[in-house]
């Protein structure tokens, strides 16, 4: 009877973690979604606590008050726009604890003798060892990269860096079958173990910041399924669910982050954006026709725009300039009777939904959140967009020139707005390194200065009347 009761409260944990990816799907949901999943893990973790006769009760709270401690400490102290970096340190925590619990397991299971029953443990072992050691350090790797003081942003990469990991990857195969063979040498784990986070961390260091919301949402795949892997170690139901559900759903999120970029998952992993050969020169496509703006010349066109679209990008995420762009909208709102519409690329940002995560902090209402395919058939007839510090989503030659290496990419078509006024420190290309002829179009203006500086000063110009 104990067992079904707790196959039970399994079953309906399972049935909350579906529910709330349901709801994560909408940003008006996404808060219900996230507590009914937090609320279904909680139900799974106390229906397994009960169950377990070996670790004394004494322990497992002093971990979780610790644990809990370390939580609210980071849930205080890390801005919204660390968040990409918290979200793989996350992943890496994942796996890193997939990593130690599959060799808590083969180590208890060395005094057993081998037999036919022991092949999933052992075999969900070796590929629980595997997938959390690499997405352990990958996903450090990655945290370093977005924070950029310990690992550069950019490409970091040498001769001979593929046929390395193909050599890791044989060595890895090798021990895993090793140890299958042997599963009493707990020597071949901790060498899989220490192989697979070398890889890891191979893989993920040649790849750019701007890919990151691909690498994260691999990552993301990889300890989910580093968590089933546990789960068949331990014969534990409700966390094979849950790891399958989180590997799932993080390869479907791989796979539109890819389509949303035009490029394939091997592009992102082994491959680099290059301007083409022959492509225009920032000379020749800027040259005289740039028009800058100041902040008062650009309070004159809110004067009058009746429909407004905001295009955040990284640039806002880095300038913290979220709360000023709410300031912003709700005074065209109360003060002109002006729509105001955010328009969200999916890659916009370093990490899936970081520009939802960023407004969502700021109190943007939810319905003025447009996902890109929502908002383009109706940008042509806005007054004004405005877009801060975004430049590869809105770059037109994604449309118009088959030799770039956007070319195909789905963009936000703010070209086709009436007039558009561009929030950028300078210049500079994004991460694909070509100019964007939108710059220099007859309808933008450019807003050069710091985001937030720039937004304040606009604010205050529109005050000033």
């Amino acid at each position: 009877m104990k067992e079904v009761v707790i196959n039970l409260a399994y079953l309906l944990a399972s049935a909350m973690f579906v529910i709330g990816l349901k709801g994560l799907t909408h940003p008006r949901t996404a808060v219900r979604g996230n507590l009914t999943g937090a609320l279904g893990m909680l139900l799974a973790i106390v229906v397994t606590l009960i169950d377990q006769r070996i670790i004394g009760y004494e322990v497992i709270i002093a971990g979780a008050v610790v644990g809990g401690l370390i939580g609210a400490v980071f849930a205080i102290k890390i801005q919204m726009t660390a968040m990409p970096q918290m979200v793989a340190l996350f992943n890496g925590f994942g796996g890193g604890a997939s990593v130690l619990v599959a060799g808590a397991a083969l180590i208890e299971s060395g005094i057993i003798e081998v037999s036919g029953s022991m092949t999933q443990l052992v075999v969900a072992t070796v590929f629980s060892g595997l997938i959390g050691s690499v997405t352990f350090w990958g996903s450090l790797i990655a945290m370093f990269k977005l924070w950029e003081k310990v690992v550069p942003g950019g490409n970091v990469t040498f001769p001979g860096l593929q046929v390395v990991n193909a050599i890791l990857a044989i060595i890895c195969v090798a021990l895993g079958v090793m140890i299958i063979m042997d599963p009493t040498n707990i020597t071949l784990y901790w060498g899989l173990v220490a192989a697979a986070g070398v890889m890891g961390i191979l893989l993920t260091i040649p790849i750019g910041g701007a890919d990151m919301p691909v690498v994260i949402a691999l990552l993301n795949s990889y300890s989910g399924l580093a968590a089933a892997a546990t789960g068949f170690v331990l014969s534990n139901n409700v966390l094979i669910i849950a790891g399958s559900l989180v590997g799932a759903s993080g390869l479907i999120l791989t796979s539109i982050m890819c389509k949303a970029m035009n490029r394939s998952l091997a592009n992102v992993i082994f491959g680099k954006l290059a301007p083409a050969e022959g492509a225009a020169t920032a000379d020749e496509v800027y040259a005289g026709k740039v028009k800058a703006a100041s902040p008062e010349e650009v309070a004159m066109l809110f004067d009058t725009a009746r429909r407004v679209v905001f295009v955040p990008g990284y640039g806002m995420a880095v300038a913290q300039a979220q709360h000023v762009v709410r300031d912003l909208a709700n005074w065209l709102t109360s003060n002109k009777g002006a729509e105001v519409e955010y328009a969200i690329h999916p890659v916009a940002g370093r990490m899936p939904g970081h520009m939802n995560v960023l407004l969502a902090e700021a109190n943007v209402p939810y319905d003025q959140l447009k996902e890109m395919d929502e908002i383009n058939p109706t940008l042509d007839t806005a007054d004004v967009a405005m877009v801060i510090g975004a430049n590869d989503v809105v770059n037109p030659v994604a449309r118009t020139d088959p030799k770039s290496p956007i070319a195909g990419m789905p963009i936000i078509d703010v070209d086709k707005c009436r007039t558009v006024v561009i929030v950028k420190r300078s210049l500079s290309p994004g991460f694909a390194g070509i100019p964007n002829p939108l710059f220099a179009a007859d309808n933008t203006l450019m807003m050069f200065g710091d985001g937030k500086k720039a937004l304040l000063e606009l604010v205050a110009a529109l005050k000033e009347g």
